[in-house]
């Protein structure tokens, strides 16, 4: 398969600068959206198409779900787990932990079709999110540096 990177939009270019730098603790899909939480308290939203959004953690919550009290209390719940455990956080019901330390230097965007490719480059660490426009499913793996 070949990917052709794209250009991110002014927006993108925007999200991007404020999440370098930070620590990806966890994340969690809901619909066509990742959301990856970050440790300075910020919901990165991943949407399939590639496009994307930071906001407040507490803020992205609530407006993650619609009227699920007990889901937002679980998503409450694993943010606090995990901003002030790390990703080795115990007992998460919703979200995942980050499998690896990834400390943000730089996130690129691919294309290839309907299929999007975000790589998240740390500094000991990478990750790399498959988006399908298509079946709206996201795959994520990892790679750690020597």
């Amino acid at each position: 398969m070949s990917w052709i990177e794209l250009e991110s939009s002014t927006y993108q270019h925007h999200v991007i600068h404020h999440v370098l730098g930070a620590t990806v603790l966890g994340w969690v899909v809901i619909g066509d959206a990742l959301h990856v939480l970050l440790d300075i308290g910020l919901l990165w939203t991943i949407y399939v198409n590639g496009e994307m959004s930071l906001m407040a953690q507490a803020v992205a919550i609530q407006d993650l779900v619609s009227d699920e009290t007990s889901e937002i209390q679980q998503l409450t719940s694993d943010a606090q787990l995990l901003i002030s455990e790390g990703r080795e956080a115990a007992g998460l019901a919703r979200f995942t932990p980050a499998p690896v330390e990834c400390a943000i230097i730089s996130v690129d965007v691919f294309a290839s079709g309907s299929l999007r490719k975000i790589v998240v480059a740390g500094e000991t660490a990478d990750l790399t999110i498959e988006t399908s426009m298509d079946r709206s499913h996201f795959a994520i793996d990892h790679t750690s540096h020597p």
